[in-house]
């Protein structure tokens, strides 16, 4: 935002306050300034002077000699220009001066004539024709203003002005205006701003309400829509004072009517737009959303292709602006615009800022409505126009106002508690100064200590916002530092933390290396993973604004990323991984305005590191230093994932812990990897609820122990687990170990059998074992075995 700081002083006197004091108390205040400039101090000695004489130059055709009164001397100055007169008034740069462009300007000699200065055209001096429409592009600067001869040129071109230029927070869309700085520049240096409400006489006779009619179809996207007539409009250049304060805002002045728009955005921060009244078909404006595959050529001449998430004003047939972005070309003053509608209105803010995104075209306009406008200045705005309308007597202000109200209310009141605030700060700032504080800031402040917030300060919402106010006011330099004051909380890891940071040690101990994965996967793992359609692990949780398709899910098994990762590794040409990770899934609640449950997961994914064997070992292994023994792995081949015949569920007792075999090879190409692939996902609730810190040390035993083997011959489809089971409840607290050492499938036996051969090794802790004890237990096992498995 560049504010002009000569349109400032037509609101607050600042008296003797420097431009280096101004922007640094408005930094310090919360309004930054990034920095400022002087316009008119790279001109130097530059002054009105008046043609006495014009003559031919001796010497050169196109050249002509000049007699020039500046004020103190008659000077003799030689110009190519041939738009010059005796008698006209122009911009004399004089020896030594210097222009904009940092060009020095000494005396000398053309074509053997003596000249003693420059006439300068506007480029010269840094100006256009938008400055300045009666002059002309190529030429001396012949001038019209009100201005006497030897007068610096600055004084009678408005450039003796230093503009600031403010960088204003999102959260301050009222600070885009010269109102709203000129607002916190009184309350940061204890003055009074002079703002008054603009004042609008009108014409009697016609009425708004019987030349047009507004509708506005969506009322969730425009809060209020105003909107004011001018018949018999008068199409020309601005006033020097309005086309010098809208260039020194980085605006450039165009005509009249289109100037008083520019001028009210910045002056009130409330964007407006001008609608020549007779390209209004029907009489009617209408805001809607636009039509799929409807279009508008903008006032920049481009076409811009439009979707039903854009806000559109419409007439009765066509589109005539995109809302709160930019007018229509269909619809733009033009000099012969008699008759025009003034559009003052409050859009939606996400509406107008995805609408700009969309077409590409961010406007001065856009920029201020998609941070959140006060609806309530659309009225003051559009009655100023309607002021400046009668100011510059440049058209009749029709009687009436059409004027629509959807205004949602918000919360405009909060407490004044000076005892939190001071807390808060850290300070001890009195009441009475806090509550004149507050007023600086067009707060009010009743005898309850209940603040009135105004409506244009959006931004406040909370008690800690009007501490906030009177910090930046007060100075956050008279706040005194102290030193940091509170309890002394000691810190300590959660059991499940603890639980969770000695599976990851153990695994790591075990050869495994820790992985880190994006919770956020493609739909399309799924399909990688060769799940049904109707599987149950597909209801994911969908991602409303997606960084892209390939992470538009929650995960509901952590397997797709443990594949993902060693699909990586593998077509890097490593040759053998071993990894884990310790993560969450999110399973979406049976009601879909709950949050997912989070559920955390260890997965274990490893190729060229061993077989099925090997990663039962590594589970069998961690989960025992957890306190977690007597585990139960059970034949398991309902999961798509896992090749059917070599997949198990781990049990402890009646608790399932999860699941582990070798990967589908299938879905193993479906990863692009090459060689067997052994997986396994375990509860991290159910580890957690198992886990066991008790250490129970028995001495070395005193007795020895004797070691038997049996072989088993039974069906091939006999999972051994079942005979160890027989074996360990009837051998009971004798049994010292329990080996599988050979299983054996061939032509010695029947085809579809097997052969399982155990060593069983048995101990007393209170005495040695007789051979009788030890048939008896052997014998046992066998009639177990006959009598509950299929066995030969």
């Amino acid at each position: 935002m560049n504010l002009s700081k000569n349109w400032l002083k037509s609101y607050i006197d600042l008296g003797n306050i420097t431009d280096k004091e101004y922007a640094s108390a408005m930094t310090m205040s919360g309004s930054k300034v990034e920095g400022f400039e002087n316009i008119g101090e790279k001109i130097q000695k530059v002054v009105v002077g008046k043609i006495l004489e014009v003559e031919k130059h001796p010497n050169a055709d196109k050249l002509v000699v000049c007699k020039v009164d500046v004020g103190d001397e008659c000077l003799q100055i030689v110009t190519g220009a041939s738009n010059v007169n005796a008698g006209d008034l122009v911009p004399v740069c004089l020896n030594g001066g210097r222009l904009p462009d940092g060009t020095v300007i000494k005396k000398g000699k053309l074509r053997g004539v003596e000249s003693n200065g420059m006439l300068c055209s506007l480029s010269e001096l840094g100006l256009t024709v938008s400055d300045f429409p009666y002059a002309i592009e190529d030429g001396i600067f012949i001038l019209q203003e009100d201005c006497e001869v030897g007068q610096d040129i600055r004084e009678v071109l408005g450039l003796n002005d230093t503009i600031f230029e403010f960088e204003i927070t999102s959260n301050r869309p009222d600070c885009l205006s010269v109102i709203g700085l000129a607002r916190e520049t009184a309350a940061t240096f204890g003055l009074k701003a002079n703002i008054k409400e603009p004042v609008v006489k009108g014409t009697k006779g016609t009425n708004i309400n019987d030349m047009l009619k507004v509708k506005v179809k969506d009322p969730d996207l425009c809060q209020r829509y105003c909107a004011r007539a001018v018949k018999n409009v008068k199409i020309e250049p601005s006033p020097k004072w309005i086309r010098e304060r809208l260039r020194h805002s980085g605006v450039r002045p165009i005509n009249n009517i289109v100037d008083i728009t520019n001028y009210v955005m910045l002056e009130y921060g409330q964007p407006m737009h001008a609608f020549d009244a007779s390209y209004i078909e029907g009489g009617e404006i209408i805001v809607r959303r636009a039509k799929e595959g409807e279009t508008i050529v903008t006032l920049d001449e481009q076409e811009r292709k439009l979707d039903p998430s854009m806000l559109l004003i419409a007439d009765a047939k066509k589109p005539i602006a995109l809302a709160g972005i930019m007018g229509g070309l269909n619809s733009e003053i033009i000099d012969s615009t008699t008759t025009v509608i003034f559009e003052s209105a409050n859009f939606d803010a996400a509406t107008v800022r995805r609408g700009s995104k969309k077409v590409g075209l961010r406007t001065e306009s856009s920029s201020r409505f998609e941070k959140g406008l006060d609806p309530n200045i659309a009225l003051l705005a559009i009655n100023r126009a309607c002021e400046l309308i009668e100011m510059l007597n440049c058209g009749e202000v029709v009687e009436g106002i059409i004027d629509i109200r959807n205004i949602k209310e918000r919360k405009t009141t909060l407490k004044l508690d000076v005892q939190y605030i001071n807390k808060f700060l850290g300070s001890n700032i009195s009441r009475e100064r806090m509550v004149e504080i507050l007023e600086s800031l067009n707060f009010t402040v009743d005898a309850d200590n209940n603040i009135n917030i105004p409506t244009f300060r959006t931004d406040i919402e909370y008690i800690a916002d009007i501490a906030e106010e009177i910090a930046r006011i007060y100075g956050y330099n008279n706040i005194p530092s102290t030193i940091f004051k509170g309890p002394t909380m000691e810190g300590g890891y959660t059991r499940d933390q603890k639980i969770e940071r000695k599976v990851s040690d153990l695994l790591v101990s075990l050869g495994l290396s820790e992985i880190y994965s994006y919770t956020f996967i493609s739909p399309k793992s799924y399909d990688k993973l060769m799940l049904p359609a109707d599987s149950p692990i597909r209801k994911s949780v969908v991602i409303s604004n997606p960084l892209g398709e390939d992470t538009s899910v929650m995960r509901t098994t952590i397997l797709s990323s443990m594949l993902e990762i060693l699909s990586n590794n593998y077509n890097h040409r490593n040759p053998a991984a071993a990894l884990f990770e310790i993560g969450k899934v999110f399973i979406p609640d049976i009601n879909p305005e709950n949050l997912p449950n989070e559920n955390k997961k260890v997965a274990i994914g490893m190729y060229g590191n061993g077989d099925f064997y090997n990663l039962k070992g590594i589970i069998v292994e961690a989960l025992s230093a957890l306190g977690i023994d007597n585990l139960k792995f059970s034949k398991y081949t309902e999961n798509q994932i896992f090749h059917p015949g070599r997949c198990a569920a781990i049990y402890k007792d009646n608790t399932y812990i999860g699941i582990m075999g070798e990967l589908h090879p299938l879905v193993a190409e479906n990863y692009e990897i090459g060689v067997p692939v052994y997986i396994a996902e375990l509860d991290f609730e159910s580890l957690a609820s198992l886990y066991s810190s008790d250490k129970e040390y028995k001495p070395l035993p005193k007795y020895p122990a004797v070691t038997r083997d049996i072989a088993v011959l039974c069906n091939d489809s006999l999972e051994v687990a079942e005979i160890e089971n027989i074996i360990i409840n009837v051998t009971g607290k004798l049994l010292d170990n329990l080996s599988l050492f050979d299983v054996y499938k061939g032509s010695q036996i029947e085809a579809g059998k097997k052969s399982v051969a155990y060593s069983i090794k048995l101990r007393a802790e209170d005495r040695t074992l007789t051979d009788n004890e030890i048939d008896n237990i052997m014998n046992k096992i066998i009639k177990r075995l006959e009598q509950s498995l299929t066995v030969y």
